[in-house]
Order: C-alpha cells, then structure tokens, then sequence
C-alpha cells in the first residue's frame, strides 16, 4: 500500500487552523438545531396553545423564543470570529513564505506569476471567512434537516431528499458552466493590471511621446475582453442562482401542499402543525445550498487561487539556509559562468558564455565593452540576484546564488543601472529599511558628498522621497543608491554605470568613494564606459558579446586594445582570443549556446 502523498505547504497552512474549523462547525451544528425553533414554537402554538387556550403557555413559548433568536445571532457572530481568527492563522502561517515566493519569482523571470500570488494568497484567506464559507459548513446540517422531515413522514423526506438533489445538479451544472468564463476572465485581469501598471511607471515617456492614445486603446481592448468573460460567467450564474432560488421557494410551498394532499387522503396520521413544520424545515434545509450556489463564483475564484498558489509555491520552494558562514574578505571568482536572463527560453543563446574572473580583495575591476555586451547581467550574477546556468560565482570560494541573503546582504553594496529606491525617508532608503544607525547612515553619505545636500531638505534625512524616490532628481537618487551600496563598510560592491547621472561634482564624489571603498580593503566592481574610473581600476574585462576577449592588469588589457588590428580582441563568431590572467587548471563550462 503507497503512502499518503504529502500536503502541500497550503495544504498544511490550512490543516494548521483545523482546531478553528473545528469550532467554525461546532457552532454551525448548533446554530442548524436553533433553526428548528421557528418551526417548533409554530407547532407548539398550533398543537398546545390553540387547543388549551392558554396565554401563560403563548407568553413563555414567545420568550423562550426570543431567547433564542438571541442567542442564534450571539452563536453567529461567534463563528464569523471564529472563521476570521482561521484567516488570520492562515496569513500568519503563510504570509512571510508567499512574499519569499513571490520575490524569487520576480527574480527568475517568472514576474506575472509572482504578482498573481499575492492576489491568489489574498483570495484564499478572504473566503476563509466569508459568508459563502459558512454556507459550507450548513450543508452538513442541512442534511441533518432531511433526516428530520424523513421523520415526520417519509414520502415528505424523498421530497425533501429530491428538491436538495435538485439543488446539487444546479451546482454541478452551474460550475461546468461558470468556470471557464471564470478562469479567462481571471487571466485577462491579470494582465490589464499589469499593463496598467506599467503604463503608470512609464507615464512621463507616455505622455512626452504622445503614445498615451495607443495605449488606452490597448487597454480597453484587455478590458472588454475581461468585461465580456465577466458578463458571461454573472449571466449565468444569475440564471443558475436565480433556478436555484425558484427551487427553494417552490420546494417550501409545494411540501405543504403535498403535506396537506397525505393529510386529507388519510395517508399522514400526523398533527397538522407537522405538516407546516416540514415545509418550514426544507425551505432551511435548501438555505444554505441556495446560499452557495449565488457565491459559487467565489467559490470558483477560491479554489483556483488555492491551485495557483500551491503551485507556486511548489515550484519556488523555501530557502533552506546552510550553516552560518563567516563574514567574507572579498575574494571575487567567476568560474567559467554562464547566463540566460531569468525566465528566457532554453532554446535561447546565452548572454553570458564561459566568464572567467579574479579579484583578490581590496582590488578595483572596471567591465567594459561595447552596449548589449552583457556587463549588466554579469554585475547581477555577481552579487547573486541571477542563478548561473553554468560555472559558479563564488566570494571566498562561496556560492554567492546559494549564499543565504540575510547573511551575506550586508556584506554586499550593489547599484543597479536603473536604481531602485522605496517610499520611505531618505535615512530608511540608504539603511536598506533595516534599524537605521544614524552613525553610519551620515557615513555613506558624508562619503557619497550627499551630506549637505540631504541637510537643504525639508526635513533632512527625515525627509520622505515618495515611490522610486520621485521627489529627487536623477542624480540625487543615483548618490542614494550609491550610499545605501556602501552603508555599512560591505567587502564586495557591485556598481553599474554609477556615473550615468551624475555632474562633475557627483563624478568626484564617486571617485573619493571608490577610494574610500579601495582603502578599506573593500573588492570593487565597476560597470562603465567612462575613462575616469576606468584610470582608476587594478583589473580590467573586457565583454564583447558575452564573452570575455581581456582580462587581466588594467594596463595589460588597454594595451591590448590598443595595439595593432592583429592582437586587439576579435568579433565574437570567431575563437575567443586568449583571456589574460587565467587559471590555467581551469576548465570552461560546457553549457551550449
């Protein structure tokens, strides 16, 4: 006999909340019981007071009945908290992993199925306390109602038993139909969102370029298509939902009328006050099949999203950090590495292809060649942001891909080319929103010349720069970035085009950084086409279509490029000219292109 496969991460996340659940369905049982009230106080009204004419009885059937009804609403209030406090379990349980999930899945290219997640994780926990969910948990004892008509007559109960199996081909039929407009509907969002959201980022270039007329038109057409699914799958639901609330009214109506029928034909020997009583009883009992029924889109939305979310999860599993490493020296080596951007297809030719490079600590490398070379994705592999698809990255013979972040993190100082700064203060975005050390924030940026430029404004390092850091000029975010990359004296900075926006005040700064960052002993890696920091480097590669064709000794490789036609680096579909300074032991990685 196999073994039971193993729950998945949301799977055991829900099973986590069962003592809730458990309570969630306690309550529900109790409060399908107090639902018999309103039926009983009728028959008690018709069968006791009526015929002893006792108004004693009639006011303590009334106030027993009122009692109830109160404590009906005491016991229903007391499961939505009880559902709630499930849904909050489930964020607890969840949340932290889901945002880890989703993060890495940016990262590896996968970036729609990252920002489906959040809102995947959202839709569950949100119908975990949601009325259709209470809906479910009647069913049980909507059964348990038909057990009480098959009580009081049994040709009522396989009427009863009929109208609730009515109602379940209603909800059969009703998700056949309703899921697929569902699903296109869900996915046309998506993407909407995220052209919308795009087209936002990139609102100055829409609106300088004219293109905002093209765009609107590209997103509307996404829009009447989601409309267009949306309208079919409300349709019918509507119609579905409005057979199966015909079904619930008639069911009522018409076990009355059969009640009567049996009664007068002599066939229930029953009170009459039975008869009403089950009619009563199978209009709750179809309640809350009606009720999930309506929300059977939400059920639909609930369970997809569950779907996704597992897969997820299981494709982007948790981190498994190793054992604590020491903090690293700097010693920088790419193993004969190459590269696909994240999410590219197999088929595709790598961007990078057999780098090999070594930088001892407190050594400067400057990466040059020509644009669409691959410096940018080598500066990401570097700090490892991208997994390599051959060779290894390693900083003291570490992994760097493999290197828990949350250790090695602040060990590292990494501007991107397109610098990336959060809402927040100024004092937030250079501390990497972690506990700012007042001490060593005014550091990096006394460092970066960006001290008397934070003083001017409003409220100093208080002062908060708005999404992406809005509220700053080009060259003021570029001079944030470069000090959050130094706060706190890290071993190895990664800087990509760190000159791209800056004045010549801003160059000098960089070069007194750059100096600052050498003295310390700190491995420098600069990605650049300027001659100024190139000067300034001890190694030197050069990139040519994701190849290296020098490295070496700054003036080695600039030699190099400078000689005659004959030695300089050749294209890169011819054989690979000879790398200076490389291992000799060792061997290029055989990943094909």
């Amino acid at each position: 006999m196999s073994a039971p496969a193993p729950a998945s991460e949301t799977q055991a996340a829900l099973i986590g909340q069962k003592p809730a659940f458990m309570r969630a369905a306690l309550f529900s049982v109790v409060i399908g019981a107090l639902m018999l009230s309103p039926s009983l106080y009728m028959l008690e009204v018709y069968d006791r007071v009526v015929n002893s004419r006792s108004h004693t009885t009639l006011l303590m059937l009334t106030l027993l009945l009122a009692v109830i009804y109160v404590v009906l609403e005491v016991l229903q209030w007391a499961r939505q908290c009880v559902l709630r406090q499930a849904a909050e379990g489930f964020d607890v349980a969840m949340s932290s992993r889901v945002y880890e999930a989703v993060f890495r899945a940016n990262l590896l290219g996968a970036r729609s199925m990252g920002q489906r997640g959040l809102m995947d994780f959202a839709t569950v926990r949100e119908f975990i306390c949601s009325p259709v969910m209470a809906g479910l948990l009647d069913v049980p004892m909507a059964i348990l109602l038909i057990v009480v008509i098959f009580w009081i007559d049994t040709v009522l109960g396989w009427f009863g038993l009929a109208s609730a199996a009515l109602q379940g081909v209603i909800t059969f039929v009703n998700k056949r139909q309703s899921d697929a407009p569902l699903a296109k509907a869900n996915v046309l969002s998506m993407q909407a969102q995220m052209f919308i959201d795009s087209s936002l980022k990139n609102g100055e270039v829409v609106q300088a370029m004219g293109m905002t007329e093209g765009l609107r038109q590209r997103w509307l057409n996404l829009q009447k298509g989601l409309l267009s699914q949306q309208a079919m799958a409300s349709d019918r639901a509507g119609i579905f939902g409005a057979l199966s609330k015909f079904v619930q009214l008639a069911s009522g109506s018409l076990m009355l009328g059969l009640g009567c029928w049996l009664l007068i034909s002599g066939s229930f020997t029953g009170s009459p006050g039975l008869v009403l009583m089950a009619s009563i009883v199978a209009g709750r009992a179809l309640a809350p099949l009606t009720q999930v029924i309506m929300g059977w889109r939400t059920v639909i939305n609930a369970r997809e999203s569950y779907t996704l979310l597992k897969n997820l999860l299981a494709q982007i599993p948790a981190f498994r950090p190793g054992l604590p490493l020491p903090p690293p020296k700097g010693w920088l080596v790419a193993e004969y590495v190459s590269a696909r951007a994240p999410g590219a297809p197999q088929s595709s030719r790598p961007i990078l292809y057999n780098v090999f490079l070594n930088v001892p600590p407190g050594k400067m490398l400057a990466v040059i060649g020509p644009s669409a070379s691959g410096k940018t994705s080598l500066a990401h592999l570097l700090v490892g942001a991208w997994p390599c698809m051959g060779g290894t990255v390693r900083l003291d013979g570490v992994d760097v891909y493999t290197w828990n972040k949350q250790e090695l993190g602040p060990h590292v100082g990494f501007l991107p080319q397109d610098v990336a700064l959060f809402e927040g203060t100024v004092a937030q975005n250079i501390a990497r929103f972690g506990k700012p050390d007042s001490a060593k924030v005014k550091m990096a940026a006394k460092i970066t010349g960006l001290h008397e430029h934070i003083q001017a404004l409003p409220q100093g390092y208080n002062t908060r720069i708005g999404g992406s850091g809005v509220m700053l000029s080009g060259g003021m975010r570029q001079r944030v970035g470069l000090a959050r990359a130094i706060y706190g004296s890290p071993r190895l900075v990664v800087l990509d085009e760190p000159n791209a926006n800056l004045d010549e005040a801003g160059d000098a700064a960089l070069a007194n950084t750059l100096q600052v960052l050498r003295s310390a002993g700190a491995t420098v890696v600069v990605v650049t086409h300027r001659k100024n920091l190139l000067a300034m480097a001890d190694l030197a590669l050069l990139l040519v279509s994701g190849e290296v064709k020098a490295f070496g000794p700054r003036s080695d490789v600039l030699a190099a490029l400078q000689g005659p036609p004959a030695q300089r680096a050749k294209p890169a579909e011819t054989q690979r000219a000879p790398v200076v300074g490389m291992r000799p032991a060792a061997k290029p990685s055989t990943v094909s292109a």
